[in-house]
C-alpha cells in the first residue's frame, strides 16, 4: 500500500497579492505607452531594424504583441505568466537590436544606461515568476493566470 501526500498551495497574503498587482498593472501601462506609440507612428523604425538584423522585416510587427497585447493581459491579469515571458522577450529583442552598444555603459548620473530597459526586462521576469495574485481576473490559482 504507497501513500501519497501533497503539500498545501502555499496561501499568499492581501499585501504580496497588492504587490504583484502594483508591479503587474506598472510594468503593463509603462510598456503599453511604447506600443500606442508604434501605434500611432507605425511599426516602420522597428521592421528597417529587423530586415538589418538580416531577419523578415515582417517580423517586426510582433512588436505589437509584445507592447500592446501582452501588457493589456498584464494590466488585467489574465494568461499573466505567458504576456510577462512574452514582454521580456520583447525586452531581450529590442536591447539586442537597439541597445547593445550601450550593455556596458554607465550614464552621467552614475546609473547604468540601460537601466529603464532592465527595469522592464527584469520586472517581467518577476511577474512571470510570480503569477497575477488574487487580484487579477484569471485569479488566485485561475486556469487563466
Amino acid at each position: 500500500m504507497t501513500v501519497t501526500t501533497t503539500a498545501p498551495l502555499a496561501v499568499s497574503s492581501p499585501g504580496e497579492d497588492a504587490g504583484k498587482l502594483v508591479l503587474r498593472v506598472a510594468l503593463g501601462v509603462l510598456i503599453l505607452l511604447h506600443g500606442i506609440a508604434k501605434i500611432v507612428g507605425g511599426p516602420g523604425f522597428i521592421m528597417g531594424l529587423v530586415a538589418k538584423a538580416g531577419l523578415p522585416a515582417a517580423l517586426g510587427y510582433g512588436v505589437y504583441i509584445g507592447e500592446v497585447v501582452a501588457p493589456l493581459l498584464l494590466i488585467v491579469g489574465l494568461y499573466t505568466r505567458a504576456a510577462a515571458l512574452i514582454v521580456f522577450i520583447n525586452m531581450l529583442v529590442a536591447i539586442g537590436l537597439v541597445h547593445m552598444g550601450q550593455i556596458g555603459q554607465i550614464n552621467k548620473q552614475g546609473g547604468w544606461e540601460l537601466e529603464l530597459q532592465g527595469m522592464y526586462l527584469f520586472g517581467a521576469l518577476a511577474v512571470a515568476l510570480l503569477g497575477a495574485g488574487r487580484y487579477s481576473m484569471g485569479g488566485l490559482r485561475g486556469r487563466l493566470n
